[in-house]
């Protein structure tokens, strides 16, 4: 990470007569980040964090100044704030506490650090781009094309794909003057690129450090259509002629994405565009540029369907001369078009990336044509008539299929170089698998074994999801889709005329960029090892913009307790502080008005309406404070303050005992015990509310709903979380609050759910592994022999189901940690981790899975495919699993009393299965690093780093606790 934003600086004062000293101190200050990010870009409130790295033991920060610095070079650079001295040893979540920042424009700033023996350290420099507040957008217009289709919702509803075509837009900008610097903000209804003189946008800086310019894709990303839109500022200096009366040609391209589709129900109903460009002067004036009515319109260019479900048609015939300022006849005028009124905020987050460093190269390649064997039981077997090694030249013509297998499902587009005829239609069919066998129907075959099979994708099986090329017959074209993505490990590639492609990859596409990824993670067993990578293969798909459910059917939704449930253990893969800060924002658009927060986030075609959820709901509380105590930045925590506080509100009154409440959960999803909506194997159990279980307390008969205990559970912990972030924010009168309603919380659930007789949870319940994780893990029974027999009673559960789990997404959650914490047994948790048989984690692993499934048995080798109503090979709530990995097997933990891993918690719990562990984190204050192994001997040996300006409690299993200052240590035991 450090490395990146020393190129890029140095790329930025190349230009300014100066260059930075090399510097080898014992103790240095780096790995400088703003609002997280170490490329920053569109930033408006700054938010700043670095890290402290020493030669020497305990070495730590006393005090910091920040100063920020409007430009870049320093002989030209204005102070904006100086922090003077802060005698403080933090150094994540500072805030910058300054006048407004200049709009669209580059600022340094620099941190120098007091070490803990008062020497200054040399200081460091870092640097960000600002965006667009919202009254810089005066003057300018959405803009849409005149000639544009309105499809109605019912037309498209009925076919279930978007009106064609792609709004474009033009217009050429003669400079007044000479121009210094330029910048253009840029934003749209629908998913939309930009260009200068022809070229996309991109941040030129990461090319002069030494890299690819990077594009944000899929912009403006998935938010709620009506309330937010992001923009996203570009310097398009270098992409202009710069001389006086030069003209410079800018354009877009907007389609339907995210805006007028089927995944926000066709909230729009015409593509638009709106932007500003400021050009800068050496006089110190500005020109600035809107969009308005003189700009030129037309539903035109090569795209002529794109949409999120749709995939994307590209017809490379369509001549794109406007893009640089050619005429067209098609262009008129454009429209204003004033459907959204919601605010256009900078996107401060994480944007939406091409990760082509992870490109995906085929591991198989066939070409079949025809099938043998077929008959009424059976698809039969596609007949293979020529096999291709990955980066040999493949010759498809027409009446035969491709199959390409590029070894790992992913959320990503297909990229490749070929040469036809010009005319001839190229059509690609992403797949998450093959058919199997024989194509057997009773193994739930969708056709010949050997094709792909996609009828899990619902109804985008036969109508979406597809990439369509057509060639412009000009020699060698190459091809990536730009307004969609597909969720697929298998390609399926048909031709309406000979196609000879020289090259074919897989390009994932994700929220998760290379600098952002933290956590490595290996262990002495291979199929942990695979589940460790399934689980960030998962994290890569479906962290996209929104924290989504699956990549790649009709869906791919925010669902909310698929976030919560996965979002710590994100948080050690990636430092995904940005990413959700944003849909925290989402959340809040999305929040209804007694203040419940939704089901789904940001609205969209379902879920979204769902109200008081439990652990769904709770998200909007869940996301924030976690995200606050693995990244000690308190921003996100006042953020939604007062959303989670009118949340808290509503529980506290009703206690999820509301109509909405009452008539509809998804409670402990997809879990093999009673009382849930959804089984965890099959999916046939829909609806099973008519099970709630009825008894018998006292003097009264009442209905002991599940839901009102669940429920229970989750305002409990909501209140105690709300008393930490109260704390952390010096809100005092909350931490007292939140305290109290805790304690109501406690007795209330004492009361409803514990049986008087033994002091045990409910009789009905105990037969569930879930509700006796959540009496443990929250302390709710008093009495030692019901705490030793519930204890025992979940013991002998797990042990009479194989040694396996039953519980659902709530329930698996908080399995493992309480197992090993509360119940004392974690070397049942790592049986449960280790088992092979159904349903576990290893259990997918063995049917062949490279990501986190929906089920576990999603598909089984001896059986087939589960029910294709819900069946994804791609969804990520079962991977939180590898919070515990990192916080019980490796040991790294955070304290919550000094979070983002200022104090740690080093405790490794290690068992002789795994045979090894190798751990290492880079934390908001330094990389932790914990390896532990067995010698031949028999001895336990375990070597620890702590990072510079923090401190760590040490737990030797079985052995001392002590506290250790920074350095690096080895306990054999």
């Amino acid at each position: 990470m450090k490395n990146v934003l020393a190129l890029a600086l140095v790329a930025l004062l190349a230009g300014c007569g100066t260059r930075p000293e090399k510097m080898a101190a014992e103790t240095a200050t780096t790995g400088l980040t703003v609002c997280r990010m170490v490329s920053p870009a569109n930033i408006v409130s700054p938010v700043f964090g670095w890290k402290m790295v020493s030669r020497r033991e305990g070495a730590a920060q006393k005090a910091y100044r920040v100063k920020v610095f409007e430009g870049v070079c320093p002989k030209a650079r204005r102070l904006v704030w100086d922090s003077k001295v802060v005698l403080s040893d933090l150094s994540s979540g500072i805030r910058y506490a300054g006048p407004v920042l200049k709009g669209a424009a580059k600022h340094t700033w620099e941190v120098t650090v007091m070490d803990n023996r008062g020497v200054w350290l040399a200081p460091a420099q870092g640097f960000f781009e600002t965006g667009l507040a919202a009254a810089d957008w005066k003057g300018s217009k959405w803009i849409s094309a005149a000639a544009a289709r309105e499809a109605t919702k019912d037309e498209m509803e009925k076919t279930q794909t978007s009106a064609p075509g792609t709004d474009c837009f033009v217009k050429t900008i003669t400079n007044p003057k000479a121009v210094t610097e330029a910048y253009w903000t840029v934003t749209g209804l629908g998913v939309f690129e930009a260009y200068v003189n022809g070229k996309p946008v991109c941040r030129k800086g990461c090319k002069a450090a030494g890299g690819t310019c990077v594009r944000d894709r899929l912009k403006p990303g998935f938010t709620h259509a009506y309330k937010t839109k992001h923009a996203f500022t570009y310097d398009v200096t270098r992409q202009m002629k710069t001389a006086g009366g030069a003209a410079n040609t800018f354009s877009a391209m907007v389609s339907a994405g995210w805006w007028r589709d089927q995944i926000v129900k066709y909230a729009g109903k015409k593509s638009a565009f709106r932007a500003v460009l400021i050009m800068r002067h050496a006089d110190g004036t500005e020109t600035r540029v809107p969009t308005d009515l003189t700009w030129q319109a037309a539903v035109a260019g090569p795209v002529t369907r794109a949409a999120i479900f749709d995939g994307e048609f590209y017809d490379a015939r369509v001549k794109t001369c406007w893009m640089k300022g050619k005429s067209c006849d098609k262009f008129k005028p454009a429209v204003e078009n004033k459907e959204f009124q919601g605010e256009i905020l900078p996107m401060e987050g994480a944007t939406i990336r091409h990760r082509d460093d992870l490109a995906l190269t085929p591991a198989e390649i066939y070409v079949w044509k025809g099938v043998e064997g077929a008959d009424d039981t059976k698809f039969g077997t596609v007949k293979k008539i020529r096999t291709y090694k990955p980066d040999e030249t493949i010759i498809l013509d027409k009446g035969e299929t491709l199959v390409v297998d590029f070894a790992q499902n992913a959320a990503a587009v297909p990229c490749f170089k070929a040469s036809a005829a010009e005319g001839t239609v190229l059509t690609i069919l992403p797949a998450e698998m093959l058919n199997d066998g024989a194509g057997l129907k009773t193994r739930g075959n969708d056709g010949p074994g050997g094709s792909v099979y996609r009828q899990n994708l619902r109804k985008l099986w036969h109508d979406g999801a597809m990439a369509v090329y057509t060639f412009a017959g000009k020699g060698e074209e190459t091809y990536r889709p730009e307004f969609t993505f597909f969720g697929y490990r298998y390609a399926s590639l048909t031709v309406t005329d000979r196609v000879t492609i020289k090259k074919l990859r897989s390009i994932p596409v994700t929220s998760t960029p290379k600098w952002a990824e933290t956590g490595v993670l290996v262990t002495g067993e291979k199929d942990v090892n695979k589940l460790i990578s399934n689980v960030m293969w998962g994290q890569y798909s479906n962290y996209l913009s929104v924290p989504t459910d699956c990549p790649q059917r009709n869906e791919r939704l925010g669902w909310c307790a698929d976030t919560q449930v996965f979002c710590e253990a994100a948080s050690y893969n990636a430092d995904v502080y940005g990413f959700l800060h944003k849909w925290m924002r989402d959340m809040r658009d999305t929040q209804h008005d007694n203040g419940s927060f939704p089901g789904v986030a940001p609205h969209a075609q379902y879920g979204s309406n769902a109200s008081e959820e439990i652990g769904w709901s709770d998200a909007g509380v869940i996301v924030p404070y976690t995200m606050w105590k693995q990244f000690g930045d308190t921003t996100i925590v006042d953020a939604n303050w007062d959303a989670m506080e009118k949340y808290l509100a509503l529980t506290a009154a009703n206690k999820f005992d509301s109509p909405r409440g009452n008539t509809h959960q998804w409670a402990d999803w997809l879990s093999f015990e009673d009382y849930e909506s959804a089984g965890g194997g099959l999916g046939n159990r829909i609806p099973a509310w008519e099970k709630k279980p009825n008894g018998k307390r006292g003097p009264r008969a009442v209905t002991l709903d599940y839901w009102h205990f669940l429920g229970g559970c989750y305002w409990l912990w909501d209140a105690l979380m709300m008393a930490d972030m109260a704390e952390a924010t010096g809100r005092t009168a909350a931490v007292a609050k939140y305290r109290t309603m805790a304690d109501e919380a406690r007795a209330y659930l004492r009361e409803k759910f514990i049986d008087k007789t033994d002091g045990m949870v409910l009789k009905p319940f105990r037969a569930n592994q879930t509700p006796a994780l959540f009496v443990l893990k929250f302390g709710l029974l008093t009495d030692a022999k019901a705490i030793a027999a519930t204890k025992a009673a979940l013991l002998k559960n797990i042990k009479d189901h194989g040694d396996c789990l039953t519980t659902g997404f709530l329930g698996t959650s908080i399995l493992m940690d309480t197992l090993t914490y509360d119940v004392g047994a974690p070397e049942v948790a790592y049986t449960l981790l280790l088992q092979h048989k159904n349903p576990s984690w290893l259990y997918s692993v063995d049917q062949g899975a490279t990501t986190i499934w929906e089920r576990w048995n999603s598909y089984v080798k001896a059986t087939g495919f589960g029910p294709v109503g819900m069946n994804s090979f791609n969804h990520y709530a079962y991977g939180a699993v590898v919070a515990w990995m990192y916080g019980s097997m490796a040991g790294i933990r955070e304290d919550v009393k000094k979070p983002g891993f200022k104090h740690i918690i080093l405790a490794p719990i290690p068992d002789k299965r795994v045979g090894n562990v190798t751990a290492a984190f880079d934390s908001a204050y330094g990389k932790i690093t914990s390896a532990w192994r067995y010698g031949r001997d028999g001895k336990w040996i375990w070597t620890f780093s702590i990072p510079a300006n923090t401190t760590a409690t040490v737990m030797v299993p079985g052995g001392e606790t002590k506290e250790y200052v920074s350095g690096t240590y080895t306990i054999v035991k």
